[in-house]
């Protein structure tokens, strides 16, 4: 049996995905979050063989929940489930310590196939994003968001999302100031003058989550 903690902070899609899993016979969701720290909570006092871990949650996530996930338990299987579809979102993901991607918008059978496989030791990239990771490495046509740093581009997904300074650096537990610091330099390597062009750059290259 795979047990597994499933980590959204939407209770709907963690019911649904518990509907997805309970048609099988040797899957079984043992433990829900719906937070980062909640995770890092559960993953020390239960075993699991699996996390199936959305990208975007309150407190900790993305790759810092990634790499914090993979320090406690350099072992453990942790399979994203995203609704990014934007291949640089799934090349953090990997290089953070995720093992497999997968997206919300994948056929049922494909996060199974994902679950499986993770699950037996070996790794998985949503067929659909494949060609675009693969081709990315070798095309000049790189986006600009690629040069940011891990949490420069954190703080362009929440600042596209419309989340004020404050806002985010209570979620990062980073002062203000730091927040104000990291929104100047992404703006400044993207060349963006202004909220609404940060937002415009986010929804042409994909990278909104909500």
């Amino acid at each position: 049996m795979i047990r597994i903690l499933i980590a959204d902070d939407h209770a709907i899609v963690r019911g649904g995905l518990k509907q997805i899993l309970a048609t099988t016979a040797d899957i079984a969701v043992t433990a829900e979050a719906g937070q980062g720290s909640e995770v890092i909570e559960k993953l020390r006092s239960c075993d699991f063989d699996l996390l199936l871990l959305d990208m975007t949650m309150p407190g900790i996530s993305g790759v810092d929940l990634i790499r914090r996930v993979r320090a406690e338990q350099p072992a453990l299987p942790v399979l994203v489930l995203s609704i990014h579809n934007e291949a640089q979102v799934a090349s953090r993901a990997l290089r953070a310590g995720a093992t497999g991607y997968v997206t919300k918008d994948s056929d049922p059978d494909v996060l199974l196939a994902a679950i499986r496989k993770l699950a037996d030791g070996g790794r998985f990239i949503d067929p659909k994003l494949v060609d675009a990771m693969v081709f990315e490495k070798h095309s000049g046509d790189v986006p600009p968001h690629e040069v940011l740093s891990d949490r420069e581009f954190q703080v362009l997904q929440m600042l596209a999302a419309g989340r004020s300074i404050n806002d985010i650096a209570d979620t990062c537990a980073l002062s203000a100031k730091t927040i104000s610091t990291h929104k100047m330099r992404l703006m400044q390597k993207l060349g963006l003058t202004n909220n609404a062009e940060v937002i415009r750059y986010a929804i042409r290259h994909g990278l909104i989550s909500e």
